[in-house]
């Protein structure tokens, strides 16, 4: 039986908390939901089925409680800025701990005093594939990568408030053709668009790294699906992979494909038996 925390009830943590609740992730147990706002967790804990899953709005109750002494594993489904705050205690406790705000990992003194702490302890740091595909084959040519190019297509409305915008003349309800809004390497991108580009950073901790990982930012107002676009070259020859995926119907700026990866992430660490994949 694996012991489950979460940290984060928005869009990506209740779908998780929902499908650890309704028995979809093998043998997985939802002991405790912890957000800031102390409502999130209310509400998503009335969609559960189990009753006696405890609530915390504060991350120091969360800790000292008995749900989080007796967790295998902490999920964080929060934010970029949660993820840094939160991340390096959970470690430090000996927990395994799945991201899904990825981008935190961009920041990489923040990286690597986390791998301090795994490599001390002996735990794991899981990071689900996301909303893009192909990520077995760019770990597999790692050592051969010349070049890395993620061109990910949004409708405006999916990139609606990213910080990005803040200091740009670029109107997002000014655009009405497909226009290039950002271009740049996937460590200036994650910062700059923190909620929705997570897909940089999984596919740099897989490839190239945050530096060298190019990645171009489309606003298509046409577009009803958002689109990521894989470009690698090398020694092992070309690759070129496309997703459309399907935004979730809860959340423009999440692809419901990251959902179900993080779901199949976990059921995969929880279930013994074949691994399929790199």
């Amino acid at each position: 039986m694996m012991k489950v925390c979460l940290i984060g009830c928005g869009t990506i943590g209740s779908e998780l908390a929902v499908a650890i609740d309704s028995g979809k992730v093998g043998s997985a147990t939802l002991l405790a939901l912890f957000d800031t706002v102390e409502h999130a967790a209310q509400k998503l804990k009335l969609r559960l089925r189990k009753d006696n899953v405890a609530i915390f709005s504060h991350f120091s109750e969360l800790t000292s409680s008995s749900e989080f002494k007796d967790a295998d594993i902490v999920i964080e489904a929060a934010t970029q800025a949660a993820a840094k705050t939160f991340s390096k205690h959970v470690v430090e406790n000996k927990k395994d701990l799945l991201i899904m705000s990825v981008g935190a990992l961009a920041d990489e003194f923040f990286l690597s005093q986390l791998l301090s702490v795994v490599y001390t302890n002996g735990t794991h740091i899981y990071v689900p594939s996301g909303a893009i595909a192909g990520i077995d084959a760019i770990k597999s040519v790692k050592g051969m990568l010349d070049s890395v190019t993620l061109t990910t297509t949004k409708n405006p409305r999916a990139l609606a408030g990213a910080p990005f915008f803040n200091s740009e003349p670029t109107r997002l309800n000014s655009i009405k053709k497909k226009t290039l809004v950002f271009q740049g390497t996937a460590a200036d991108a994650v910062n700059k668009f923190p909620a929705n580009i997570n897909v940089a950073a999984v596919l740099s901790l897989a490839g190239i790294g945050i530096q060298q990982t190019k990645v171009r930012i489309i606003a298509d107002p046409n577009i009803t699906v958002n689109q990521h676009q894989i470009e690698a070259t090398g020694a092992f020859g070309e690759m070129s992979l496309t997703v459309r995926n399907v935004p979730s119907p809860n959340n423009p700026k999440t692809s419901f494909l990251a959902i179900l990866s993080a779901i199949e992430c976990l059921r995969s660490i929880c279930e013994p038996g074949i691994r399929v994949g790199t």
